[in-house]
């Protein structure tokens, strides 16, 4: 199942996952109300849940992985306005008409679009304020994915892009490699031959010790009737 794909990855994941650039949030900022309570949904690690917990949003960070889901509990720990559900896209576990958004990061092509459409029109509020947001890598799969995704849930999106440039040092890039779903794990038989693919690719690519990687984050949104 898709909900166990990055079990054994919750460290690898935080640890070299690009995160959230200001003005992304800036801009998701100025959608919402300053009080606004917001459901991240597939929250992971809570890389995104915290740049808006930091903002001093409700966030309701509802994540179905439970290796990711204590990682993420770990993340949100310092903040009283953040809490983790345990509940999936499809059924979030929480109440009618409960957040005035609903936002998800690096998520939206696991859920089944249909399911996720119908329990956002049930917790949303009237707004039914729906972001989806995305850190695409030029070059890498993350696009393509980004974009059918999108084009799947979405009927006539804002999109809007900010630049999120990232350097790698060798051990955050062999992390970075090893927190995909299809990544092997230390325990898988393939994982030596991928850490030397990993460390080739880093080795004729880096300059200075560092690789770098032009991230774009993007972001969609749009309103979706709740009464549809």
């Amino acid at each position: 199942m898709n909900t166990e794909l990055f079990t054994g990855k919750a460290e690898v994941y935080e640890k070299a996952r690009p995160g959230y650039p200001d003005g992304a949030i800036d801009y998701i900022a100025a959608l919402v109300p300053p009080d606004a309570v917001l459901a991240d949904i597939g929250a992971g690690t809570g890389k995104f849940a915290l740049r808006l917990a930091e903002r001093g949003y409700t966030v309701l960070a509802v994540e179905p992985n439970a290796d990711m889901r204590t990682q993420l509990a770990r993340t949100l720990a310092p903040y009283a306005n953040a809490r983790v559900i345990t509940g999936s896209a499809e059924a979030t576990t929480l109440p009618d008409g409960c957040v005035d958004a609903i936002v998800c990061a690096q998520a939206l092509h696991w859920f089944d679009p249909v399911a996720f459409r119908a329990e956002c029109r049930r917790i949303g509020k009237s707004s039914g304020l729906v972001i989806a947001v995305y850190n695409n890598t030029p070059g890498g799969t993350s696009p393509a994915r980004s974009q059918l995704a999108t084009e799947v849930f979405f009927s006539n999106p804002v999109v809007r892009e900010f630049p999120n440039p990232m350097d790698y040092t060798r051990e955050i890039w062999l992390a970075y490699m090893s927190s995909h779903s299809h990544s092997p794990l230390p325990s898988d038989p393939g994982y030596t031959e991928h850490l030397v693919e990993m460390n080739t690719l880093f080795d004729r690519e880096s300059i200075d010790g560092l690789l770098r990687r032009d991230v774009v984050t993007r972001v969609y949104s749009e309103r979706i009737r709740i009464d549809a």
